[in-house]
Order: C-alpha cells, then sequence, then structure tokens
C-alpha cells in the first residue's frame, strides 16, 4: 500500500540523511549509518546519521552561539510571527509527516494524521504565548527602604540550551512538545530523536529554517541513544535536559545531568489505573477502556492497562472488552481500516511475549489475543486478561504493549478502591467511569495521577498540563505550565 505515498515523502526517504547542527546538514565523523525499518513490513526505508559525543559538542556550541546571538535580539512579536509560519508549514506538510509517522512507527494512518494537525495546532498555542511571558512588580521594603525609595520586579528569561531526548512511541508529537515551548522561551535546541523513528524530527529541522528559525536555535543529532543520547545528558553546554521515555532510562538522565547540575524535566512510565462503577454506561465503558488499553498497540504512557470494574458488572465488561479486543483490524497503517498496528520492533514484540508468558502461569485467564496475527511485521494481538491479581508480573510491569489486565472491586470504601488503583510505583494517567458526580469527585482526589480523566480517558488538549507523580516523572508538558519548564527566574532591585 506504501505505493501511493507522496513525491515528496519518496524523494525525503530518497536521501542520505545527515545530521542537522546549525542550520545546515552536517555529515558526522562516523561514517557508519542506521537503517530505519517499518514495523509493518521488516524492511528499512531509509538510513540515519549516527552522531556521537564528537557531534553533540558541534550542536550544543551552534545551539550556545544562537543563544547569545539572533534568537536573544529577536523581540516577542518577531518570534510570534516565525512560530505561526512554522505552524502553517508544519500543516502544508501533514501529509508527510502521517507518511513517515505510518511508515518508521507502525501507527494507524487516522493517528498519523491527527499527530500531525495537532503538531500545528501545537505550535500555534505557543506562539500566543510568546508575548505573555512576564514577571511582576513586587511590594518591598528591602535594605530598609521605602517602597517610594525602590522599585523590586522579577524577569522571566529563558534558561538556556536545552538538550531533548524523545521517544520512538510518538515520535513527531513528543518532539513538537519540546520544540514549541522551547523556542516560545526563547531558548535554543539540541533534539536527540528516538533511532528507531528519527525522520519527522530532520523534516522539522529543515521547516524551522524555513519559518525563520536563525540557524543554530533548533539543531537535530541522531544516533543510539548510549552514544549521542548519553553525551547530550551529561553536557556540561546543556542548561536543562527534557526527556520523554522509560523509568529505567530516566534514571540514567538524572545521575548524568549531576554534573553541572542541569536542569531535568521527564515524562516517564505509566501504568494507568481505568476504575469502572456499576452505574457506569457500559457500553462507554467498554469502548473507553479498549481505547485506553489498546491505542497505539498500548505503546503510550498514558495506556489504561490496569482496569478495575465492579464485581457486579464484571462478568459482562469482561465479555464486552474481549469481543472489542477481538473486533480490532489489525493492519499495515496505510491500511485505512486499520486500528491495530505493529509494535515497534522485533526486540519490543519479543518482550511483551516474554511478559505474556507469565500471565497464565500465574494464575490469570486469558479471553482474548495474545497471538501473533501475522507471519510478517512485529504484530501482536489486542489481549484482554481477568482474574489478575495484583502481584502479578502483567499487573505490575509496565508492558508498553496491547495487554489489559481485568481486576474486581465490591462494595467497599472509595478509599479501598482508590488504594487498589494507587498500588503502583507510576502515578501519570487514569480514568473513573460513573454516572454517580460524588463517586467521581472523589475519585479524582484519590487517585494519584498527574491527570484523571471521567467518563473518557487520557483527553490531551494544549491548554492542560499533563505529566506524572512519583516515577512516572518529574515537572509537566502542555499548557502555561509547559513553559514554566524552560524560564529562570531573576529578582530585579533598585533603589534610589
Amino acid at each position: 500500500m506504501t505505493q501511493d505515498l507522496s513525491p515528496e515523502t519518496r524523494a525525503f526517504l530518497a536521501r542520505q540523511h545527515a545530521l542537522f547542527i546549525d542550520g545546515q546538514a552536517v555529515q558526522p565523523r562516523n561514517p557508519a549509518r542506521l537503517e530505519v525499518i517499518n514495523p509493518a513490513t521488516e524492511a528499512p526505508i531509509s538510513s540515519i546519521a549516527l552522531g556521537d559525543a564528537a557531534d553533540i559538542d558541534a550542536a550544543v556550541a551552534a545551539a550556545r552561539a544562537a543563544f547569545k546571538g539572533p534568537w536573544s535580539k529577536m523581540g516577542a512579536d518577531e518570534r510570534t510571527r516565525v512560530l505561526l509560519e512554522y505552524a502553517r508549514l508544519v500543516e502544508s506538510r501533514a501529509r508527510m509527516f502521517t507518511e513517515i509517522a505510518v511508515l518508521d512507527n507502525g501507527m494507524p494512518y487516522m493517528l498519523g494524521e491527527s499527530t500531525a494537525m495537532f503538531a500545528s495546532m501545537f505550535l500555534r498555542y505557543y506562539a500566543g504565548w510568546v508575548s505573555k511571558i512576564t514577571g511582576q512588580t513586587l511590594p518591598s521594603t528591602g535594605g530598609g527602604k521605602r517602597p517610594d525609595e525602590l522599585l523590586a520586579y522579577t524577569l522571566r528569561e529563558p534558561v538556556g540550551v536545552v538538550g531533548a531526548i524523545t521517544p520512538w512511541n510518538y515520535p513527531f508529537g513528543m518532539e513538537i512538545l519540546k520544540i514549541a515551548p522551547v523556542l516560545a522561551t526563547g531558548c535554543t535546541l539540541v533534539l536527540k530523536p528516538a533511532e528507531q523513528a528519527p525522520l519527522a524530527a530532520l523534516l522539522m529541522a529543515e521547516l524551522a529554517i524555513e519559518a525563520g528559525v536563525p540557524p543554530g536555535v533548533f539543531n537535530v543529532v541522531t544516533g543510539l541513544g548510549e552514544t549521542a543520547g548519553a553525551a547530550l545528558a551529561a553536557h556540561p553546554g546543556v542548561d536543562k535536559i527534557a526527556f520523554t521515555g522509560s523509568t529505567e532510562v530516566g534514571r540514567l538522565i538524572v545521575k548524568a545531568s549531576v554534573g553541572n547540575l542541569k536542569r531535568v524535566s521527564l515524562e516517564l512510565g505509566g501504568k494507568s489505573p481505568v476504575v469502572v462503577f456499576p452505574d457506569a454506561d457500559l457500553g462507554k465503558a467498554i469502548q473507553g477502556a479498549a481505547t485506553a488499553g489498546f491505542l497505539l498497540q498500548g505503546q503510550n504512557c498514558v495506556c489504561g492497562s490496569r482496569v478495575f470494574v465492579h464485581e457486579k458488572i464484571a462478568q459482562e465488561f469482561s465479555a464486552g472488552l474481549a469481543a472489542a479486543a477481538r473486533a480490532m483490524p489489525i493492519g499495515d497503517g496505510f491500511d485505512r481500516s486499520a486500528i491495530i498496528g505493529p509494535v515497534i520492533s522485533r526486540e519490543q514484540r519479543d518482550r511483551i511475549e516474554g511478559l505474556l508468558a507469565t500471565a497464565q502461569p500465574e494464575g490469570a485467564k486469558l479471553l482474548a489475543g495474545g497471538g501473533r496475527p501475522r507471519e510478517r511485521g512485529w504484530f501482536i494481538e489486542p489481549t484482554v486478561y481477568a482474574d489478575c491479581r495484583p502481584d502479578m508480573t502483567i499487573v505490575r510491569e509496565e508492558i508498553f504493549g496491547p495487554v489489559i489486565a481485568i481486576q474486581t472491586f465490591g462494595d467497599g470504601d472509595l478509599e479501598a478502591i482508590a488504594a487498589q488503583a494507587n498500588d503502583t510505583v507510576y502515578g501519570l494517567s487514569g480514568s473513573v467511569w460513573t454516572r454517580d458526580l460524588e463517586t467521581a469527585h472523589r475519585m479524582v482526589r484519590l487517585i494519584d495521577a498527574g491527570q484523571v480523566g471521567v467518563n473518557c480517558h487520557a483527553a490531551m488538549d494544549p491548554t492542560m498540563p499533563f505529566g506524572g507523580n512519583r516515577q512516572s516523572g518529574w515537572g509537566r508538558e502542555f499548557g502555561q505550565e509547559g513553559l514554566e519548564l524552560y524560564l529562570k527566574t531573576k529578582a530585579v532591585t533598585i533603589t534610589w
């Protein structure tokens, strides 16, 4: 089905992709290259340069020079204009970005389309913030001065050079979460995209130059996490690291940052609860749980992988969820009917299957899925298990695959139900399904997560802060809080 690719996408894939440093393509010192594989076909679609520590040095130097140079001198109105033009260019390439996402990530076409449109919307949202980053004037009597002898105020200033390391699950979407607020605040950026799905980042960097972003403001170094990513995290010339990925790698990022005590924000793993009460609209709750658990093949940090259902409706709900799982069309993302695509790699598929192998020996009951629906491509069927307990491997581990584990609860106090939902090291997202207003509000307060939906799961919007508690990360992206990650406060006192 890839024969319908646009000519622009075909030409882009055929390039000998280099790094993007200081506004231009730059060949790395290391001549080795890495193939980018289509997970639906297991065939290479392109290749990327393998940047290393020396290339990170060059990119950070370019970002530092741009931060001190033309970018810092650009007024708010001009930066707003540049970001709006950037959004227009991204929107004009929506088909390219969609096709790239389907090819290097394996996501269904409809998800690629929505991500491309979300990116332009996100850029426009942060373009509107550029002229609204302000400090405060403060009442002060510092140094024994009277208020009429003193002026005290604060400035909000860009942090400086930002290193961003992004994952493969929503490559384009996760990259725009860093790019937009970094540019809006006046910082500069060195981006290391995931090596499994790196292509959109290179196109984004090119479009930034076309939009009027000065050279050096937005740099991309492709390569492996253990080389390019590690060098960026530890680099003394980087003022802040923004990371999205696994909790395990997040810990390594924190350790690497201590050399110059750079700021760190982390959007990490999750094991999100979906809590269904007996008064819920059953049809909507089943569909909502299926979407929460199987969207993007479960390869998302907000995946509703732990479902808690009241025992009164557990049998009907479980049968309905299993039927929904079996009915989901599976296929290449270019098949517009496909809802479930492949997981990202052979390694990821093997890891998921290894976790599934523990489920039935530990007592879980398989209701649907669990197999490989195709000989070629890294596909796994949407999988539902019932009779699950809190100590089971599939309940404890973040699987990052299309797997839902169902547990039940009775008529106990809401605090006891919430304790079950909170029985995890993570705290990213969650949802509550009920018609009762009191139950909804109380559960929202009791669930320990950065985001809780009522009769919906993981509803994303540029205006709403997003991030996790506990081992799901530090800081919030989206909304006004997303700007705070890239700003610092300076206090100024003037006396006469």
